[in-house]
């Protein structure tokens, strides 16, 4: 009887090689176990003011409404917190047209906002985008590849984003599509419901308070100065103080873990009574939003 030999190539050493193996696998696996999941939200902007326009305001062309895309931001960012629980937000990436890429003021002043990247395609004659489906595929299949998210929110509908689902799918990313209630049929192709891991749509009441006709408040007039950062930043944390008076500081810790995000409600129901204090709109004025929050957050933090 011939006995196998054990040295390196016999069962001895294969089995001790197998047995690294495994311990490297499971030291793998432990260190993945122990990584965070990454969220990212993109943002069709063309479909987003399309339907969400028609349902909140009976239009969809941009100029018969204002949209508070700060205010819409942050309620898609609370939201997807509490979707994805366990996981953190790499950032929003907001997909726009524009004459020559050109930055327009709304699109520079969505730009200066904390976590949102904004990408342009062109805008051809007829105001149609173009090149706003191959960024959005570009950027799911490069953060999928890479591993940057593990789970990706698509706000859209257009059938031509069905390869840049199937892309990010391949790199083992997960695509939920979310979309705009519609006041009759569908504005999402199937193909693309069809391909998503989810959906989930917003109805009226969400995209309520982010979207107004274009009309001048009562109390926005010419002998109305526009406030300063500092006027404004105070009445924040008036409004703060205010709101501690009637919660407590118990209530502390609902807000403070979103740092420095307020949930989407509470939010615009700072900005209504801010404006009624101020006497003037602060709608599409970021500087003066940003400094709104910071005066709210400085006072709640003060107090914690």
């Amino acid at each position: 009887m011939n006995d196998e030999p054990v040295g390196r190539d016999g069962p001895a050493a294969l089995g001790a090689r197998i047995d690294r193996t495994n311990e490297l696998l499971e030291r793998m696996l432990a260190e993945v176990a122990k990584t965070p999941s990454t969220h990212a939200i993109f943002v069709d902007a063309g479909y987003l003011y399309a339907a969400a326009g028609r349902l909140a305001a009976g239009t969809e062309d941009r100029r018969a409404f204002d949209l508070d895309a700060e205010g819409l931001i942050d309620a898609l960012i609370d939201k997807a917190r509490s979707i994805f629980a366990d996981s953190r937000l790499l950032r929003v990436y907001w997909y726009d047209g524009a004459r020559r890429r050109i930055h327009t003021a709304e699109q520079q002043s969505i730009a200066e906002l904390p976590d949102v990247k904004v990408r342009l395609g062109n805008l051809n004659s007829n105001n149609q985008q173009k090149g706003v489906d191959s960024l959005i595929r570009s950027d799911l299949e490069s953060l999928a590849r890479h591993r940057a998210i593990s789970d990706a929110a698509l706000i859209g509908g257009d059938e031509d984003l069905v390869p840049a689902v199937e892309a990010a799918q391949g790199y083992g990313a997960r695509v939920h599509l979310w979309g705009v209630e519609a006041p009759e049929g569908r504005n999402q192709a199937e193909p693309l419901l069809w391909e998503v891991d989810s959906q989930r749509t917003f109805d009226l009441e969400f995209f309520k308070p982010y979207i107004t006709r274009r009309t001048v408040p009562s109390y926005e007039t010419p002998s109305v100065p526009r406030p300063t950062r500092e006027e404004v930043r105070f009445v924040g944390a008036r409004i703060a103080a205010k709101w501690l008076s009637a919660r407590g500081r118990e209530s502390l810790a609902e807000l403070l873990p979103g740092h420095p995000y307020l949930p989407g409600s509470f939010d615009q129901d700072l900005l209504v009574e801010a404006e009624g204090l101020l006497q003037y709109s602060l709608r599409g004025q970021s500087d003066l939003r940003r400094s709104l929050r910071d005066g709210f957050w400085e006072h709640l933090q003060a107090q914690y």
